[in-house]
């Protein structure tokens, strides 16, 4: 039970805190988040997410990339914006997705989250949120 409560979480990952730390420094700009990226490769062999890192680069088992629909913040202060994407009816058909990951304009990888498989059917679209917590 313990890899599933540890695994399940988001990181933003080194890269995205490096980013963030220098556009804080004024030494760059921090590029926009512009793309949401689901695979299969999120699980153990028991069928557990993984545990998240903040090391990670990509995901495990990167099935599709697609661009961002929408987003926004979902509290007053402003801390925590919601990235939306969708998975059509024909995409990703019969897959089991236990990952997804946030990519900048640079094709960085700068948040990453793990979860129990979740199978996609032909006929129905899913829609997914990854929240950006700050």
């Amino acid at each position: 039970m313990m890899a599933l409560e540890k695994g399940n979480k988001g990181v933003i990952t080194a890269v995205g805190r490096k980013k963030l730390c220098m556009a804080h420094a004024g030494d760059r700009a921090l590029p926009a988040i512009i793309q949401m990226a689901w695979g299969n490769g999120g699980v153990d062999e028991h069928g557990y997410p993984i545990s998240t890192t903040g090391n990670e680069v990509g995901l495990y088992n990167e099935l599709l990339v697609k661009e961002i629909e929408s987003h926004e913040y979902v509290n007053d202060e402003q801390t925590t914006c919601r990235y939306t994407a969708t998975l059509e009816a024909g995409e990703l058909d019969g897959e089991e997705i236990s990952e997804m990951g946030l990519y900048d304009e640079d094709g960085d990888l700068v948040a990453y989250r793990t979860f129990t498989r979740k199978g996609k059917d032909a006929d129905i679209p899913q829609i997914y949120n990854m929240d950006e917590v700050f």
